[in-house]
């Protein structure tokens, strides 16, 4: 893995990659030392959260007070009266409040089928008695059933190469129709679920949905989205996610 770039308390060079991570942000790095640093950033999701949120930030600053256009020499401006500057002054307080509770992933913001499939599996994981409504030894059943609600046809990926089994599916509401949930189980017990829903966009680069220790891969390929959520280790369920896209047509090496 290649050197964090994230900057801790601890670090004795906090201040220089501050810099670092500012003259990203800003633009001020050349071609070479910005393809460096991006692709370390690759490897530290930490420090890319960090350049996503001085981005948001920058945005929103520029949004609040935007540039003057370029003016003549002689031009003269006037000054504001103070009772302007104190409200834009409070207007910026108030704007540095508020993305300080803004979750530093939000440069991507999640479509909401995505965050549908992280809440699902948080809901249905941890079932112990009833995590599905048909189970996998009815697997010809429940993805002709699912297929059918969907109106696509739908095949269930084998994970078995990773340790993880079908325990099997069941149907859920989406946000604009009808979802499915397919749910595989480890020795260990540890649980994954593949999220399935119709999405009109035509397709949309891997991305990831993190809350708390739940990791959520989601992609959108042939006017349907997909989301592989799970409670592990965010490499090891890439490499699966990834897998899965491939398998079902996606084209993560294109985005």
């Amino acid at each position: 893995m290649s050197e964090s770039l994230h900057p801790t308390a601890a670090s004795p060079e906090l201040g220089d990659e501050l810099n670092l991570l500012s003259a990203l942000v800003d633009g001020e790095l050349s071609e070479a030392e910005h393809a460096a640093i991006s692709a370390r950033l690759a490897d530290d999701p930490a420090a890319a959260a960090s350049v996503a949120h001085y981005r948001a930030q920058n945005a929103a600053l520029k949004a609040l007070f935007p540039l003057p256009q370029a003016e003549p020499a002689l031009f003269v401006r006037r000054r504001a009266p103070w009772w302007q500057w104190a409200g834009m002054a409070t207007a910026g307080m108030a704007l540095g409040l508020a993305l300080a509770w803004i979750p530093a992933r939000f440069d991507v913001l999640p479509p909401a089928f995505a965050r549908n499939a992280d809440m699902a599996y948080a809901v249905y994981a941890p079932e112990q008695r009833h995590p599905v409504e048909v189970a996998a030894t009815q697997q010809a059943h429940l993805t002709g059933w699912l297929s059918k609600r969907l109106n696509r046809p739908l095949s269930v990926p084998s994970l078995q190469e990773y340790g993880y089994s079908l325990v099997g599916g069941r149907l859920l509401p989406g946000e604009s129709g009808p979802a499915a949930q397919f749910m595989y189980q480890n020795q260990a017990g540890e649980r994954l679920t593949l999220y399935i829903v119709k999405f009109p966009q035509e397709q949309a680069s891997f991305q990831l949905l993190r809350d708390g220790t739940r990791r959520t891969f989601y992609w959108v390929s042939q006017g349907m989205g997909y989301a592989l959520s799970g409670d592990l280790a965010e490499t090891s369920l890439r490499v699966i996610a990834l897998d899965v896209c491939t398998g079902l047509g996606g084209r993560p090496a294109q985005w």
